[in-house]
């Protein structure tokens, strides 16, 4: 079911599988477990919190179980300022679930999601002017790859938007437990010439074109229509735009704690640059510098920075402890 219409218009709109989180912190692993900590994410719902930490207006339309996971996860997007209006929770289908385990040094996640209520979602279901009136749409590839209708839904959003107007984010999200290489590549690569802005990493490169070759791989992204924001250079990021590639050094950070959600961060703070109107490597530069704040706290979307965590940070603004 819908729930109530928002009066506020989102400059951002996403949608995508947002799931509860539970994390295992024995470190001999799950199996050893007595206890779990209970959380959620999704790249999509991360990035929409992301957006609204740092200032802009965001809603997040994905579908989850009317259940207790479900319930915990709109309102705790809701929560962080999200519009979740045009969310969906279903009766017929369950939220779904991953757990996280750390054993003896290797992080890994297990998922129990066949049948999630975010893989049934219909085009049918999304809300055409909500995606036309927004400034940008973003979608990831771990949408299109939990299931033939989670394609479709990405397809349908990225027409909805190019036929308005809207440009279109896409990070590929290549997750190999969802798809075999064989399946992903095609996709996500027709999926590619359907965006204004292509947020890949140069390993995700390497597999999707099935080469080493960079020179190979640059020649491909040329042919795009898309700004191409490439991730995981030797500490830069890279901007091919209209054939004029730009290298961005990393903002390093201070401590790495946890990796996870670092990409979402980066992303969040490279859509909050466009929104500001800055060009696409001016807001690569945003984006290093939510990423690297990301990586210097536990947790998949808790540790995605306010914007005046990021003023303060450029600005150099001593901590007062007490």
């Amino acid at each position: 079911m819908h729930k109530e219409i928002s009066v506020i218009q989102p400059e951002v709109v996403t949608f995508g599988e947002s799931m509860g989180l539970m994390s295992a912190h024995d470190s001999r692993g799950l199996e050893y477990a007595s206890t779990l900590h209970k959380s959620f994410g999704g790249a999509e719902s991360n990035v929409a919190i992301g957006i609204a930490r740092l200032g802009h207006r965001s809603g997040w339309c994905g579908s989850l179980g009317q259940d207790p996971l479900g319930t915990q996860i709109y309102k705790a997007i809701r929560g962080e300022g999200v519009d979740v209006s045009r969310a969906l929770l279903s009766s017929e289908a369950p939220t779904g679930l991953m757990i996280r385990e750390n054993a003896y040094g290797k992080s890994s996640v297990y998922y129990y999601r066949k049948g999630s209520a975010a893989s049934q979602m219909r085009p049918d279901q999304l809300d055409a002017s909500y995606i036309q009136s927004a400034r940008i749409l973003h979608v990831t590839g771990i949408t299109a790859a939990i299931s033939p209708l989670g394609l479709a839904c990405v397809e349908t959003a990225m027409d909805i938007a190019r036929s308005a107007g809207v440009k279109v984010c896409f990070d590929p999200n290549l997750r190999l437990k969802l798809w075999t290489l064989e399946e992903a590549s095609p996709v996500l690569l027709r999926l590619a010439q359907k965006c204004d802005y292509f947020l890949p990493g140069m390993d995700e490169l390497r597999l999707l074109y099935g080469t080493e070759d960079e020179t190979f791989i640059w020649n491909e992204l040329s042919k795009l229509d898309a700004v191409s924001i490439v991730k995981g250079g030797p500490d830069l990021t890279y901007v091919l735009e209209h054939g004029t590639l730009t290298e961005i050094p990393y903002y390093k950070a201070e401590q790495v704690i946890d990796t996870v959600g670092a990409g979402d961060g980066f992303c969040a703070g490279f859509i909050t640059g466009l929104l500001k109107n800055y060009s696409p490597v001016e807001a690569v530069r945003l984006g290093s510098v939510t990423g690297s704040m990301v990586v210097q706290a536990a947790g998949d979307w808790e540790a995605l920075p306010t914007s005046a965590q990021v003023e303060a940070l450029l600005n150099h603004k001593a901590h007062i402890e007490r």
